[in-house]
Formats: structure tokens, sequence, C-alpha cells
């Protein structure tokens, strides 16, 4: 027969290491959720994925944009012209998923230490990003559905044309998507530069925040 106080003494141990497990779990929960979340001072996780995926998608279609102008008549130019158009919607879709996970979350604070036109500067290049990132994508649609050529992005989805059919239609938009895409190169180096000097010479968290390796 089980004594009261054994009993009793193996309840309290229970509810003890219940209430240990769940204080792990919660712990374990808000940590989870840190590591998804942008918070006042770091970008979660998927804000980091998205940034340096978009990153090195945008880097490589700068370079196939290039190829593919600059390349002789030829099945290999087409081919460069096919990635060029698949990469460029598939940034414009992810530009959207973007856009509504940094509406969903808080964006971390600049360093206290900025100077107004510092912020000012930030605000205006993070806007002009996202812009091209759209107008870019959006532009070559355009081209695209005014040169009437059938397109499949990745050879699935097949493009809807957007505009008529018109040659000097997609003359016009052509010249101005490649200005954009000069533009970008520009603001792309102004940022690298920006997020450079934070680090080295500035020595703020700007740019740690956004590393992959780093947790808030």
């Amino acid at each position: 027969m089980c004594s009261p106080i054994i009993a009793k003494g193996d309840h309290f141990l229970g509810a003890r290491g219940r209430g240990a497990a769940g204080g792990h779990e919660s712990a374990a929960s808000r940590y989870h959720t840190e590591m998804l979340r942008n918070t006042v001072d770091s970008w979660g996780a998927p804000a980091k994925l998205f940034h340096w995926v978009m990153a090195a998608l945008i880097l490589a279609q700068i370079a196939l944009g290039v190829m593919a102008a600059n390349w002789r008549v030829s099945p290999a130019k087409l081919e460069l012209f096919f990635w060029h158009k698949s990469t460029g919607m598939l940034i414009l879709a992810l530009v959207a998923l973007r856009l509504l996970w940094r509406l969903a979350n808080p964006v971390p604070l600049l360093p206290s230490g900025m100077a107004a036109w510092e912020r000012a500067a930030a605000r205006l290049g993070h806007l002009v990003l996202y812009a091209l990132m759209i107008a870019l994508p959006v532009t070559g649609w355009i081209v695209n559905s005014a040169s009437n050529v059938p397109f499949r992005i990745f050879w699935l989805v097949p493009l809807p044309a957007i505009v008529a059919p018109d040659e000097p239609t997609a003359d016009l938009v052509a010249e101005v998507h490649g200005g954009l895409a000069a533009l970008l190169a520009l603001v792309l180096a102004a940022h690298i530069g920006g997020a450079l000097w934070h680090h080295y010479v500035k020595r703020d968290t700007v740019l740690t925040r956004m590393l992959p390796w780093r947790t808030p």
C-alpha cells in the first residue's frame, strides 16, 4: 500500500517535471518565433532568405541580360534570353512575397547614431531598389508581349500577353528596360558600398544583422 506522503511527493515531482517541460517548450517556441520574425534589432530567417536568394538571382539576371543582348544570333542567344525571362518572372513573384512578408513584420530600427541624411538615403535606396525589382520584370514582360513571342516560364507556365503586339512599343520599352538595368547596377553598387561602409568604417550592425549565420 502506497504511503500518502510518497503519493504527494510523486504528484509534486510529476507536476514539477511537467512545468519544466512546459517551460522548455515555451522557450523553444519563443526561440523559433524570434528566428522567423523580424525584431527591432535583427531580421528574421525568412527576410534574410529573401534578401540573399534575390541578391544572387539579380546578379545572375544582370549577367544573363548582358550576355543575351551581346551574343551573336544563335540557339545559344535564344537560350540565354529564355533563362533571362524566366528568372525575371521568378524575381517578380519573389518581390511580391517579400513585400507581403515585410508588411506583416516590423522593420529593424536603424542604428541610433545615424545622421538624418543617412536615414533618408537608406530609405530612398530601398524604395528605388524595390521599384526597380518590379519595373524591370514588368518592362521585360511588355517587350515580350509587344514582340508577340510565345513564352513559357521555365517551360511550364505560359506567360500571358499584357499589351498588344506592336514593334515600335517593343523597341521603345526595350530601351527603357536597358536603362533601368543600368540604373539597377548603379543602385546595387551604392547599396553594397553603403553596407560595407557601415561595417568597416562606422562599425555598426547594419550589415551583420542581415548575415544568414547571425541569430537574433
